[in-house]
């Protein structure tokens, strides 16, 4: 029996097309500079990690600065931690706890600021919330008691912040046998933000994990994602890959282990393979600013995204491959994309290093007549053959101009009819 693989309803599908996203962990933790689980792998008491909300200034905090920030990296979407696993809120809880950003020096609502400030620079919100609490007390004592003070957080949430691109949550995965009550928690986001996509992370020891049928977006922690199998799915699901740029998710005075922006491209060149989102996080300090490194390398991606944004927001997988890394994708234009991995750039041999590439570079499943090919960045032509019987398409990939290496070079194809 034929699986159908199901219609991804217009919300999701939306999602989608952001294609690449900022994520951001703050919260008290970053006044520490090691991390975000510092207060558990340290062990420090609840009452001790509770003396950094006294000295919590977010001073330097700009949400809209970091919206615009995000627009210059080719970012359309932010996921902020409204709380983190510490327990503390970025938000106003009204009274369902003091451990809040408004009972801190800083004094602000840093959630509403967030909002404003993304949909002033055209950047769609998305709120994280933790499950698990570490400074809750019956979330081991009474976790009936706990689940409701969860739910009536989220509902904050969903009610005093307009119109929001989703909520992800993460720490289920610290009680697995629990009973999370889920379809309320869920339930109650679609009463309220009908089109809030639902996601919580399956973890890193599970990644592309289907959960609750209301979920709309599965996770690949740390880990390029995988093809989807949407076969016989009852529901349509995106992905998503979240990782970080340094070795941790809260901001480290002590990370030397960034990733090159090298690294960044292709990765989320892997994710757009695969349809697949790409979340990256940035830390910022304890006081709330963006540190130098991390905005250079999201404004050095941001320059390749300026290139090549056609052939990444609004295209979807389409059964090309290549050699390799390389593959093609659909574009909704009626244009077909393919990405070329490892090209050498022109040059004498003694100052350029050879990387190979240059020469034909073939892919299979394209099904459309071919009648141009051409470099993306400059235009030029580029010469082609095509056997529709053998299922062959193969282009001439001519070199990088000397002086200029895009770690991943586009051509864009016209078809026929």
């Amino acid at each position: 029996m034929h699986r159908q693989i199901p219609e991804a309803k217009p919300y999701i599908r939306e999602f989608e097309r952001l294609g690449f996203g900022m994520f951001i962990h703050w919260g008290l933790y970053s006044q520490m500079a090691r991390g975000e689980w510092i207060m558990k792998l340290q062990g420090i008491p609840r009452e001790e990690y509770r003396r950094l909300q006294n000295t919590f200034t977010a001073d330097d905090f700009d949400a809209r600065a970091i919206a615009r920030l995000a627009r210059r990296a080719g970012m359309k979407y932010i996921v902020l931690t409204a709380r983190h696993h510490e327990g503390f809120s970025l938000f106003d809880t009204k009274g369902l706890s003091d451990y809040d950003s408004v009972h801190s020096p800083a004094a602000r609502d840093l959630i509403a600021e967030f909002a404003e400030g993304c949909r002033a620079e055209g950047i769609v919100p998305f709120f994280y919330h933790t499950t698990l609490d570490w400074y809750q007390e019956n979330y081991k004592d009474d976790f009936d008691s706990y689940l409701r003070y969860l739910q009536q957080s989220v509902e904050l949430l969903c009610t005093h912040y307009g119109k929001i691109g989703g909520m992800w949550f993460d720490g289920n995965w610290d009680k697995p046998e629990a009973d999370w009550r889920e379809d309320e928690l869920y339930g109650m986001i679609r009463r309220m933000q009908p089109e809030a996509i639902i996601v919580n992370n399956s973890g890193l020891h599970r990644q592309g994990g289907y959960g609750h049928p209301e979920i709309d977006s599965v996770t690949f922690e740390q880990g390029r994602p995988q093809p989807m199998d949407r076969k016989g799915k009852s529901k349509y699901v995106a992905a998503e890959m979240c990782q970080t740029m340094g070795a941790f998710w809260g901001y480290s005075g002590s990370d030397f282990a960034f990733k090159s922006p090298k690294e960044l491209i292709e990765h989320l060149c892997a994710c757009r393979k695969v349809g697949a989102n790409y979340l990256l996080n940035i830390g910022l300090t304890g006081t709330g600013s963006v540190a130098k490194l991390q905005e250079a390398m999201l404004e050095t991606v941001g320059e390749w995204l300026r290139v090549f944004a056609p052939a990444v927001y609004a295209t979807t997988p389409c059964g090309i491959a290549g050699h390799g890394e390389d593959f093609g994708l659909a574009g909704e234009d009626g244009k077909l994309y393919f990405f070329v991995h490892r090209l050498s750039a022109a040059g004498d041999w003694n100052v350029t290093v050879p990387s190979g590439g240059v020469g034909p570079r073939t892919y299979t499943g394209v099904r459309k007549k071919i009648r141009s090919v051409r470099w993306l960045d400059n235009g030029e032509e580029l010469a082609f053959v095509q056997d529709a019987d053998k299922d062959l398409f193969s282009f001439q990939a001519t070199g990088y101009p000397y002086g200029i290496d895009y770690v991943v070079r586009v051509a864009v194809a016209v078809v026929e009819e």
